[in-house]
């Protein structure tokens, strides 16, 4: 309780302006648990930036409530052969600063798309995005692209104005224009993003004028910024904190099964990591229903996969370890450890994330395995996983009702580092299943080479995942209108008090 206290004296002291704020019912006060890395879409693929980014910009089409594909900037939609796919966009368009949104503008936005780093895995076998005219687009693909629909929703292929960003060059980050519900204001960095209405908006003009994202990373501040009021909807609530929650009268809680994984990756660049008994010794020692127990309170479930249930080409026959120390002893003697070793476990400073590490820690113990734990902060986290500097590493994915998105950036030798495969695992067999996977326009057959791949990864273990969690969002009981999103990048121009 004192610690309670105290924390929330400071709270208060240094949020004033924000209490100030929060009592304005044009203003929404969104908290997160982590700074956004950027406000340029083609350079992240993280969730806490695209939760800003999905307010500022629009994408070409978008997944509705239900999880279904449906058209944003687009009108409609032709295949036109297994190579082409021709886009008509929707007219009297504005991005904020009023210029109008033309083909122009996707065929730019989709070729920077296309050559980033981080967005290989999902744009890399666009060949040519070609303006037909001021509203149509022609993409053609090197081979057939089964997931290329789905993608053209992701927050990495949010159109942009093609003048702005020329015109700004490196500073663009800094002044976001998009066509989206809000315009961006201010980012003060370590405190907030402010955005404001777009009276202009296709999808009309949004009902709260104002939404400031502030960044609270400790998980009891985004609890005691809601019970003061400081916040009125909070993300990530740690599963210890749920219940408090829940018996407050003035708060509502909102919580569903998310299309994500939490796993302990393992560079396999690294000695031990390298050995293939090694992480399977590791993964031996786990006890992850005791460790679901203490870390997520009821609020996810065990995995035996990379594909989360729900999406299309889950494997739920796909191997599940139990702790079993006797195996994990003799696995460790077979890779030439058998007094164990010392290695680094690197999280970024989310709480669930350190109670895991704790747990981990004190598991992997028994096996002679001394943990050192590393908290660094989430931009910098993300740097040091795409430099291959880690040992074991925690960390979450978020995906589309799309099994491409679940594995191939994870997975695929060509995506070493901010493609998403931050374990550096090659394997032969999966890259040639995830290309064919990629080239089939037949669902079934994709499910066949999705559900091969899991079972080699649940072999070779280049990340073991733990669990599957549930999203959650606290919300002030007089919110209205908020929409959670399937893939927990919360649009919010619907939501008001």
């Amino acid at each position: 309780m004192k610690r309670k206290v105290s924390t929330l004296l400071i709270t208060c002291l240094t949020l004033l302006s924000t209490v100030a704020i929060a009592s304005d019912k044009d203003t929404l006060i969104v908290a997160q648990g982590a700074e956004a890395k950027t406000m340029d879409p083609i350079a992240t693929n993280d969730v806490p930036s695209y939760r800003i980014m999905v307010n500022i910009y629009d994408t070409l089409f978008q997944r509705d409530q239900k999880g279904n594909l449906v058209p944003a900037l687009a009108n409609s939609w032709e295949q036109v052969d297994p190579l082409t796919l021709l886009i008509h966009l929707k007219k009297d368009i504005k991005f904020h600063n009023g210029n109008d949104f033309k083909a122009n503008d996707v065929v730019f936005s989709l070729n920077r798309a296309k050559e980033a780093p981080t967005l290989m895995s999902f744009f890399g076998d666009i060949d040519k995005v070609e303006a037909v005219d001021d509203y149509t687009v022609k993409i053609t693909t090197k081979q057939p692209f089964g997931p290329l629909i789905n993608f053209l929703s992701h927050k990495g292929s949010s159109i942009l104005d093609e003048e702005t960003v020329k015109s700004a060059g490196k500073d663009y980050a800094l002044h976001p224009v998009g066509t989206g519900p809000y315009e961006f204001v201010s980012w003060k960095y370590g405190d907030r993003v402010e955005l404001k209405a777009n009276p202009n908006y296709f999808g009309g003009k949004p009902v709260t004028e104002n939404i400031v994202f502030r960044t609270i990373t400790e998980p009891t501040n985004r609890i005691i910024a809601l019970e003061t009021k400081e916040a009125d909807i909070a993300y990530e609530i740690d599963p210890i904190d749920l219940q408090f929650i829940k018996n407050n009268p003035e708060l509502v809680l909102m919580e569903q099964p998310a299309l994500s994984i939490n796993y302990l990756g393992f560079n396999t660049k690294k000695e031990p990591l390298s050995k293939k008994e090694v992480r399977e010794a590791i993964a031996y020692a786990i006890n992850i229903p005791s460790l679901i127990d203490a870390v997520y309170l009821g609020s996810a479930t065990p995995a035996n996969s990379i594909v989360p249930p729900g999406v299309p080409g889950y494997n739920a026959n796909a191997r599940r370890y139990e702790q079993n120390i006797n195996m994990a002893k003799e696995l460790l003697t077979k890779a030439g450890y058998p007094n164990g070793f010392k290695i680094k476990i690197t999280l970024n400073d989310s709480g669930t994330r350190k109670n895991i590490a704790v747990i981990l820690q004190d598991q992997l113990k028994q096996i002679g395995i001394d943990v050192e734990v590393e908290i660094i902060e989430w931009g910098a986290y993300l740097d040091k996983l795409s430099r291959g500097e880690q040992e074991l590493y925690l960390l979450g994915w978020t995906t589309p009702p799309e099994c491409d998105a679940a594995v191939y950036s994870l997975l695929h030798t060509k995506h070493h580092g901010s493609g998403g495969n931050r374990s550096f695992f090659s394997n032969p067999k999966v890259d040639e299943l995830l290309d064919l996977a990629r080239k089939s326009t037949d669902q079934e057959e994709r499910n066949k080479y999705y559900c091969e791949i899991q079972d080699i990864v649940q072999e070779e273990l280049p990340i073991f995942v733990l669990a599957n969690p549930y999203d959650n969002v606290g919300l002030q009981k007089d919110i209205k209108g908020f929409l959670f999103d399937i893939e927990s990048e919360h649009r919010l121009y619907k939501a008001y008090k």
